[in-house]
């Protein structure tokens, strides 16, 4: 296994000096798109198939996710709402258990994945929404991720439930270790297996793709844009320079494991917020007079049937779609992240898990959406969804496009560590535990960053979401199966909570609870 991981490595670099010798032209891009592209469509189009619903192309996968998280939400009794002041408590640490198993806090675990979620789908992706599907849009996307929270809590419950602990003290868990070892003890060993092994290679993929290359390669560009534009340094084949500056600063932090992350991202995931909510509050309070009227818009948007892109089930598909494949909830990424923590009762992740949603929907897109809907930049004819957000913004704050530059560019930073982690939990299910497999990927991850800082690979980013999104089916199946234990263990805490709490909170304090 070791001589298959080396070779790859090997091949891969020298796949790079090729790329390199072939940078002047640009051509390479070309030529991979044209290689990639009818693997991608024909992926592609396989995961993301369309069905019409009142005349509206509705991809079946966002079905998919929207149905798992409708279905958990009744079936957790709304736990979503009712776990939301246990969650709030967990993270400030009223359950700590500092002797647990794990390597970081409640906190930082919650940071850790809403870096890999938080990103340029709020920024660009929700503007697209209420561009195609009017202020209403921004209602369902609410909605989504109101509902999405079942789902992470679900998922993250069994990650950190049927985890692996190493020798080290390190963690390695997600749906991988959900699906082999769960689906095993209702006695479908095979099917786990396959599932598990399904999901950690579109992990890999999205990881390389969506986590990797798309995040540098709109960093790059917004870098571009601010320095210059067309006269920068960077934007006469010079790219990779940045390429290179952020691979080595990705670098610098995936080699520490799953901690260093952790540190990094509880720091730069709640100020790249702050920043980002503080600007958007700040346009909101210059526009405070029409804020009535913004909600009006939405609300009325949502259930008229006048509403642009083909009525009341065209808004609702635009708003679903943002929420959904913003938070991504269902996809089961975040659970490798959540099953890291310090806990020996893994349905208090869960509660934290399910914060990840309302922060990344609830909080952040719609404090762009009502940024976009106040201001009027909706009715504007600009096609990039980030170009849009901006001008929103600069209509109060002329410097705006300096901070968003920073913010896309620090949303991309912090994705792509999380994603190394992804990736990385993924890679060594498949291949092992291993030093070899561990190094192995962190190069093959940052050389992937310097590549795709200056291309423009249109077919490989499709191809990568389609692998993204792929995730999400043997991940949803597996929740299915194991939804009763998490059940079973949400009960039993909520009676440990309800309970006077003067025992620590242990497995057995919880059990002991519910009896």
């Amino acid at each position: 296994m070791k001589k298959v991981i080396l070779f790859t490595l090997f091949s891969l670099i020298s796949y790079t000096n090729l790329l390199a010798q072939a940078e002047r032209t640009y051509s390479i891009d070309e030529q991979i798109d044209t290689a990639v592209a009818p693997t991608a469509e024909f992926i592609s189009d396989i995961i993301f198939y369309e069905v019409t619903i009142a005349g509206n192309p509705i991809p079946l996968i966002l079905v998919w996710l929207l149905a798992g998280a409708i279905f958990f939400t009744f079936y957790l009794g709304f736990i979503n709402f009712r776990g939301f002041k246990h969650a709030i408590d967990i993270v400030r640490g009223k359950y700590n258990q500092p002797d647990a198993t794990g390597e970081v806090s409640h906190f930082q675990a919650l940071t850790a994945a809403v870096s890999g979620t938080v990103g340029l789908g709020n920024i660009a992706g929700v503007a697209i929404a209420i561009s195609l599907g009017g202020p209403g849009a921004t209602f369902w996307m609410i909605m989504a991720g109101l509902l999405g929270m079942s789902s992470k809590f679900v998922s993250c419950t069994l990650g950190v439930k049927y985890r692996d602990v190493h020798a080290d003290g390190t963690v390695s868990g997600g749906p991988m270790h959900y699906l082999s070892k769960g689906l095993k003890e209702k006695g479908m060993g095979k099917l786990g297996k396959f599932l598990a092994a399904f999901f950690a290679f579109m992990c890999i993929g999205g990881a390389f793709g969506a986590g990797n290359m798309f995040q540098i390669n709109q960093a790059t560009q917004q870098f571009i844009s601010v320095t210059g534009g067309e006269a920068s340094f960077f934007a006469s084949g010079n790219a990779w320079i940045f390429g290179l500056i952020m691979s080595v600063l990705v670098g610098l932090v995936i080699i520490g494991g799953m901690k260093s992350i952790a540190q990094v991202t509880e720091k730069v995931v709640p100020l790249m917020c702050g920043i980002y909510i503080v600007a958007a509050i700040i346009v909101l309070l210059v526009n405070i007079t029409r804020i009535p009227e913004a909600f009006a818009l939405i609300f009325e948007g949502a259930f008229t049937t006048t509403a642009v892109a083909g009525g009341i089930v065209g808004v609702m598909i635009q708003g679903l779609r943002r929420g959904l494949f913003s938070n991504e909830a269902g996809i089961g990424s975040a659970s490798i992240a959540h099953s890291a923590v310090k806990t020996n009762v893994p349905v208090t992740e869960g509660f934290v898990a399910s914060l990840e949603p309302f922060i990344d929907t609830v909080i952040v897109c719609t404090m762009t959406a009502l940024v976009i809907v106040v201001t009027g930049a909706y009715t504007m004819d600009i096609g990039d969804g980030i170009a849009l957000t901006s001008a929103s913004f600069a209509t109060v704050i002329s410097w705006f496009p300096l901070v968003l530059a920073g913010a896309v560019i620090l949303f991309a930073f912090s994705t792509m560590i999380t994603w190394s982690y992804y990736g990385l939990k993924s890679w060594t299910y498949l291949f092992g535990n291993t030093r070899a497999a561990d190094v192995s990927f962190k190069v093959i991850f940052c050389l992937f960053i310097i590549l795709g800082a200056p291309m423009q690979l249109g077919s490989v980013v499709a191809f990568s979401d389609a692998m993204l999104f792929a995730m999400s089916i043997p991940n949803m199946v597996g929740l299915y199966i194991l939804a009763p234990d998490v059940k079973r263990e949400m009960q039993a805490f909520l009676s440990y909570a309800r309970s006077s709490k003067k025992q620590p909170l242990t497995e057995d304090a919880v059990e002991a609870a519910q009896a």
